[in-house]
């Protein structure tokens, strides 16, 4: 319910009602492990410091499938992070756990540009599972071997997935827009045994044919013994040492009854990749029971998801929200899946339209496509009928305080935003929404439970209302086991405990608030640093975006004299960028950030670079701009958009 005028100054933008807050999954799930819920702060320090009790309890109440066994947590000898053991004498599946249920449920809605195809029940599902799982193994796919997707977010992918994993095999995906570089980049480094493949696929009304893409990866692929193809030709020029088959033949025969390996709960079972900006992307090798958990944890507890409900977010098969998404059915969800445009350039609501037919709870999104929106002018809540929508959730970049307003607006006032955060290399999030928690306006909710987080000054002294690096200072089930690859220990060591030994340092810019919320100004890495003051890029994109001249921006800090300068580079929806807009931008940077975020230098640009998963890449703009090589331009939706940073010092600015 939205609350008064003297609410809404105080920042509290929604409030869950007492009938809320008893039916939340959380109350009933404090209620279980008997430890009172509020205050939430002593409650989540209750979750840290107990992990056995915490986690266990999580294990119950999911009512996860397989053998617990006695011992639950092990601590690291040297008292860190690293070498933590969860759950040592279990035994799972991961698949088994996400087709349990009533047969006749919905399990699955299929959706693209022209609205929903198909719907899935679980016994469906559970009959085409079966089919691959038998198709697989008779490839001589088994336990620990890789399987690989070059393929669309649609029902093959899915049913790829659980039959993979319910044989103990590895996952591991791509999307097809990726080049065929990118591809290799990626999947490449793990060797897979199986390469599933969509051959075409259609994006915003177009047909794309990648048949060279595919040929040119697997001629990298040596290991691959077998493609299958989404397509029923399967012309593809591959080397005839490999076999080459359908989804349909692949599928043609299989048992009335599925089979489930069950493994160690730290038995691999995603390779995820990061977004490889800057250098060869390292593949994070993520466990089967670490991933169960953690994602039962989020979407029963901070999400509130429940049986019957369902699930939605914009994903490709390449982000970390794919398999967070399709985790949905652990919780006896239905998910929604999507492959397309979310923007139709003849209908910029269509998500809504499927949202609304489909009948969905929680819609996952990003900062940007709410802008988009926005800035259209589209009243989502006037055009469609929400009335099962309880959440909207969003992540891939920080949710500006206007946006929340947006949201509250022109959406739904009755629902829980929720802001969260984290990344592929957790599989998870640190910060999330609560079912029992106040919306703050521009603020994450809350520490995500069993989650050590604080935010630290460069001293290592834990601070708040003050920016700092995002930390997680002990041990959590959904740690990678390993990167994938040759010194993957080392690597992975490096890449969060060399800043802060023993204390994972995310990457994050970040403040803690006295409430116990959280703000995010943008990765550490694209911190800004004019006069030794550290600056998120977050809080002047969020001062860009409600100047409506401007359709979109990037920001970067350049080398001058000693110190660093501030670069913006701006997109225009019309006209051209000139003085009086450049003095206008200042202003509004000046007034409603500070006078240290001005930027010095202004630009206008035809693009901004974007990773293929719809993230600014500040790096490579700030690369382009002082010749330096861009690396993995794979990685990039739009690597050509480049060129034009790379001409900026010769060009006149504002």
């Amino acid at each position: 319910m939205i609350k008064e005028n003297s609410l809404l100054k105080s920042n509290i933008l929604w409030e869950p009602s007492e009938e809320w807050i008893t039916k939340s999954n959380l109350t009933e799930f404090s209620q279980q492990v008997e430890f009172p819920l509020l205050p939430y702060e002593r409650f989540h320090r209750w979750s840290v410091a107990k992990p056995e009790e915490f986690w266990s309890g999580v294990w119950d109440f999911a009512k996860i499938i397989g053998e617990k066994g006695e011992k639950v947590f092990t601590p690291p000898t040297d008292g860190g992070m690293i070498g933590a053991h969860w759950f040592l004498e279990a035994q799972l599946n991961f698949a088994e756990n996400l087709l349990r249920g009533d047969e006749k449920q919905t399990a699955v809605i299929v959706a693209g540009e022209d609205g929903v195809s198909q719907s899935y029940s679980l016994g469906e599902l559970r009959n085409m599972v079966a089919r691959a799982q038998e198709g697989l193994r008779n490839l001589g796919l088994s336990r620990g071997d890789r399987v690989a997707g070059v393929i669309t977010n649609g029902i093959e992918a899915l049913v790829a997935l659980l039959a993979t994993t319910s044989l103990g095999a590895v996952w591991t995906s791509c999307s097809p827009d990726f080049g065929s570089q990118g591809i290799v980049d990626r999947i490449g480094q793990v060797r897979p045994k199986v390469l599933i493949v969509s051959l075409d696929y259609q994006y915003n009304s177009k047909y794309f044919d990648i048949r060279d893409n595919i040929s040119a990866v697997c001629e990298v692929l040596k290991e691959v013994s077998a493609i299958v193809t989404l397509t029923k030709d399967t012309e593809v020029s591959i080397q005839q040492t490999k076999k080459v088959l359908s989804w349909q033949e692949l599928c043609q025969e299989g048992p009335a009854v599925l089979e489930f390996t069950r493994v160690p709960f730290d038995h691999p079972l995603y390779i995820l990749y990061t977004s490889g900006t800057t250098g060869l992307p390292k593949a994070i090798v993520h466990s089967v029971g670490g991933t169960l958990i953690q994602h039962v944890k989020e979407h029963q507890l901070h999400c509130d998801v429940k049986p019957g409900d369902v699930m939605y977010w914009y994903t490709n098969t390449a982000w970390m929200m794919y398999p967070w998404l399709v985790s949905g059915l652990a919780s006896g969800a239905a998910i929604l899946l999507y492959d397309g445009s979310p923007l139709r350039k003849d209908n910029i609501g269509i998500l809504w339209e499927i949202a609304e037919e489909a009948g969905v709870t929680h819609f996952g999104t990003s900062p940007k496509y709410l802008e988009t929106l926005q800035k259209a002018g589209y009243s989502v809540g006037q055009q469609h009928n929400l009335s099962q929508l309880r959440s909207v959730l969003s992540c891939g970049a920080p949710l500006s305080a206007e946006q929340y307003d947006w949201v509250y607006e022109h959406i739904k006032e009755d629902i829980m935003l929720a802001s969260i955060s984290g990344g592929t290399e957790i599989i998870g999030c640190f910060v999330m929404g609560s079912p029992v928690h106040p919306v703050r306006r521009g603020e994450i909710t809350c520490k995500a439970l069993g989650m050590a987080v604080d935010v630290l000054d460069e001293r290592g002294v834990s601070v708040l209302h003050q920016k700092g690096d995002l930390v997680c200072t002990k041990p959590f089930p959904s740690m990678p086991l390993t990167f994938w690859g040759e010194d993957g220990d080392k690597r992975y060591h490096s890449s969060y405990f060399t800043e802060r030994p023993g204390i994972w340092t995310h990457g994050d810019l970040a403040e803690q608030t006295l409430e116990q919320s959280f703000v995010i100004y943008g990765r550490a890495d694209t911190t800004l640093n004019p006069g030794g003051v550290r600056i998120g890029t977050a809080e002047i994109y969020r001062v860009l975006a409600q100047i409506p001249e401007i359709e979109d921006s990037i920001v970067f800090g350049l080398p001058n004299a000693g110190d660093e300068e501030i670069v913006l580079c701006v997109v225009m929806k019309d006209g051209e960028l000139d003085t009086e807009l450049a003095d206008v931008i200042r202003k509004n940077v000046r007034k409603k950030a500070s006078p240290r975020h001005v930027p010095r230098r202004i630009y206008s640009v035809e693009e901004v670079p974007y990773t293929i998963n719809g993230k600014k890449v500040e790096g490579a703009a700030r690369s382009a701009a002082i010749g330096q090589e861009i690396k993995n331009k794979g990685s990039l939706n739009n690597p050509e958009c480049l060129a034009d940073y790379g001409t900026l010092s010769e060009r006149s600015f504002v």
